[in-house]
């Protein structure tokens, strides 16, 4: 076989979610719906935000930047995972298992870096909304989410540099169902103990140091939120953080559970219906908790749908009663 950087794989086999020839076929409709919903809510939020003057805002900009992350690394994952489930063979390249772990985890913590960036920017908004618009500049705005790109494709570029300098001499089969760096080190026939201190550190620096900034800017929003003497004041400030610290959970929460519990004590079942969450499901819900939480998501949605279908008034009216 093709010697590949000191390995003898040319390809990889994927364990994959199941065997059975009627579940895959099950499987493969409820993913597809999955990821043509998440197509659909993530290119409405991004299209809605874009076309709508009032919702050209910093924490809007952020959102619209949440959701192309979401479209793209659920691409990058999706669609592959759905064309194996009608395969014979579940199989993925050698260059093809590392740009799928590039750009995954390129997304993947974009991801971590928007979510903290938007912690910060509704810490500023509720704790000094007089200072908000000389903090949050279009400039800043601009810079913190080009920051959280490169941040995030560096380190997949360092991740996914390590892994595939590894010597892959027999064992070729992913106990997962798509590239990922902890199944892959247990594939290699050289010492992976570099390999693994990186992987630490990039969860202390990247996945941690975030986790903590965003639960410090929380921190202050509820001191802040519990000194508002107007219920409805209150009601406001909690509404504008509801979304994002439900997205936060999920996407941490399942992140934590797969990266940091140890390997002895975990399961591919256990595993595979986690990363199915974080990788597939996730964006799907992202959209749908800021379109359904949002009032102002909302509304913008029903102009847009009056403005493009001016017969439709009769199915607006129905919509805002949601």
């Amino acid at each position: 076989m093709e010697e590949k950087n000191g390995t003898s794989v040319t390809e990889f086999l994927l364990v994959g979610l199941t065997k059975d020839p009627q579940l895959q076929i099950l499987l493969f409709l409820l993913f597809m719906i999955i990821y043509i919903i998440t197509l659909l809510g993530n290119l409405t939020i991004i299209l809605l935000i874009h076309t709508s003057p009032h919702l050209h805002t910093p924490m809007y900009f952020f959102l619209s930047n949440l959701s192309f992350v979401d479209f793209c690394y659920s691409t990058v994952i999706t669609p592959n995972m759905m064309l194996n489930l009608l395969s014979k063979r579940e199989t993925i390249s050698y260059n093809g298992c590392a740009a799928q772990l590039f750009f995954f985890a390129g997304f993947a913590c974009t991801e971590i870096f928007l979510l903290s960036v938007m912690a910060y920017d509704r810490y500023v908004a509720i704790c000094n909304p007089l200072l908000y618009s000389v903090i949050m500049t279009k400039q800043l705005c601009s810079e913190l989410v080009i920051g959280s790109y490169l941040g995030g494709f560096v380190e997949a570029m360092i991740q996914t540099s390590f892994t595939f300098s590894l010597s892959f001499c027999r064992f070729n089969v992913i106990n997962q169902f798509y590239c990922d760096v902890p199944p892959l080190l247990k594939l290699s026939c050289t010492d992976t103990f570099i390999n693994e201190i990186i992987i630490f550190v990039f969860a202390v620096i990247i996945g941690v140091t975030s986790l903590v900034i965003i639960l410090i800017s929380y921190s202050y929003i509820l001191s802040t939120v519990v000194k508002i003497d107007s219920v409805q004041g209150r009601r406001k400030a909690f509404s504008t953080c509801a979304s994002h610290f439900t997205c936060v959970i999920f996407f941490y929460g399942t992140l934590l559970f797969v990266y940091l519990q140890p390997s002895s004590g975990s399961t591919l079942n256990q595993n595979g219906v986690i990363s199915i969450f974080y990788t597939v499901v996730i964006p799907m819900l992202n959209p749908l908790i800021y379109s359904l939480r949002n009032q102002e998501v909302k509304i913008s949605f029903r102009s847009t749908l009056l403005r493009q279908l001016p017969w439709s008034r009769n199915t607006a009216a129905v919509l805002s009663h949601f």
